[in-house]
């Protein structure tokens, strides 16, 4: 595949490249956003429900759950009929639970519709594989990362945006019934703005659309292995299992301290629901600059030291996140655990640009099966994550069990090596991509 963008130029619309940059990371953020607006206003649920602890845990499970499978599914669609379809059938169904859980009059049917609003997870695999498809390999990792960290940001906009939406809908006189019912309504709307605009505004690749390309003979490396074949070549590397786990100790934390920080202020802090929120909302918003800076330092270091480079960076990254998460776990005062959960945090997003950083270069030729397993490893966590919180029943021995994880995970990070024959293959792409931008 050609026409690969050799550098990110933030300020311009002009070039498929770049569209495809920025409204994949604004597609993520909507998704994102709608994906955790619920989890912000739980509080005020579980009085509406009469919602008991096991209750909450369910939903908090349902909320991830669904995304294991969606993103298994997602890669391999993606490269079958292209990321420009796959996202915008996603953000157009997506759209139908969040307007539905508005509606929900029940636990029964919130659980269902909170299940179901899991589908627009699948979103960070797309975001992923369109920039994939459009970045040459010297800034692939830091494309990757810095729309995948903002798209990220919208479940930090959501701990901090809708308690104040809710807050001014009560303004108008509305009732709390109807008020968070009402709020809830507008991530859906987003979703369905975003889905036109995505279909009207981007491509799949540098020279076209998948369907376009393939009528007329044109050869697209990443469908190569279309479908299910693509899935298969994936799951059959070992790589991509260690980097299921390393995702899986990364992101599945990061879904996890989204689904119960605000809870968590509230109950073992006293903080007001809007002051959760927003201390809710620092450890989301970190992803504005922390994952994209995973994905700079694992560029930086494979142009110095090569592609192992990325899996050493990674290693140290996920130890980080270990101990900070421990930390945050012993914290006994509000102040002492808005700045541990920040220290860990930056850790853990950071991991995560670099996770996806390393995607690119397990297997070109399957990259939607890649992809999507991977991505699939940090839902897979974030699940477990639930049901160890089930099981202990206490947040706190919860957070300490999950520090202790992350760091033995890391070393599966030191696990994902190349071949020499590889390493000289991606070496050489690498090369035609800085002499093709005149580095």
């Amino acid at each position: 595949m050609t026409g690969k963008a050799t550098r990110i130029e933030l300020l311009t619309l002009r070039t498929p490249q770049m569209r495809a940059f920025h409204l994949t990371w604004m597609a993520f953020f909507v998704c994102f956003f709608a994906w955790f607006a619920c989890a912000p206003l739980m509080p005020v649920l579980k009085g509406e429900f009469g919602l008991t602890p096991d209750q909450i845990a369910n939903i908090n499970i349902a909320a991830v759950a669904v995304t294991i499978l969606v993103r298994l599914a997602i890669g391999p669609l993606c490269d079958r009929f292209g990321p420009r379809r796959a996202y915008t059938g996603l953000l157009a169904l997506g759209a139908i639970p969040v307007l539905g859980v508005a509606m929900a009059q029940s636990y029964e049917a919130f659980l269902f519709f909170r299940l179901l609003i899991g589908a627009v997870g699948a979103s960070f695999v797309i975001t992923q594989y369109h920039t994939s498809v459009m970045f040459a390999p010297n800034v692939v990792g830091t494309a990757n990362a810095a729309a995948a960290g903002w798209g990220n940001a919208g479940g930090g906009a959501a701990q901090a945006l809708m308690p104040l939406l809710l807050g001014g809908v009560l303004m108008l006189g509305v009732s709390h019934t109807m008020g968070w019912r009402l709020a809830l309504l507008v991530p859906g709307v987003l979703m369905l703005i975003m889905a036109v605009v995505y279909w009207r505004f981007t491509q799949d690749c540098p020279q076209g659309d998948f369907k376009d390309l393939r009528a007329r003979g044109i050869a697209i490396d990443s469908g190569k292995k279309g479908g299910w074949a693509s899935f298969v070549a994936a799951a059959a590397n070992y790589r991509v299992w260690m980097l299921f786990i390393t995702y899986g100790a990364c992101f599945g934390v990061e879904i996890f301290i989204h689904n119960v920080a605000a809870t968590y202020y509230v109950d073992r802090f006293g903080l007001s629901l809007s002051s959760a929120g927003l201390a809710a909302a620092s450890f989301g918003l970190l992803a504005l600059f922390a994952r994209a800076l995973g994905g700079w330092l694992s560029d930086k270091a494979a142009l110095r030291r090569g592609l192992d480079a990325r899996s050493t960076l990674l290693f140290a990254l996920i130890l980080g996140e270990g101990l900070g998460l421990l930390w945050f776990a012993q914290a006994h005062s509000v102040a002492a655990a808005i700045v541990a959960m920040l220290a860990f945090g930056l850790f853990t997003h950071m991991a995560c640009g670099a996770t996806y950083a390393l995607v690119p270069f397990i297997d070109r030729k399957a990259l939607g099966g890649v992809a999507g397993i991977i991505g699939a490893g940090g839902n897979v966590g974030a699940v477990a994550a639930g049901f160890l919180m089930k099981g202990l029943g206490n947040l706190q021995q919860t957070l300490t069990v999950l520090g202790a994880v992350a760091i033995v995970s890391a070393l599966c990070a030191i696990a994902v090596r190349f071949s020499a024959e590889h390493k000289a293959s991606e070496q050489a792409l690498f090369d035609n991509a800085l002499a093709g931008s005149g580095s």
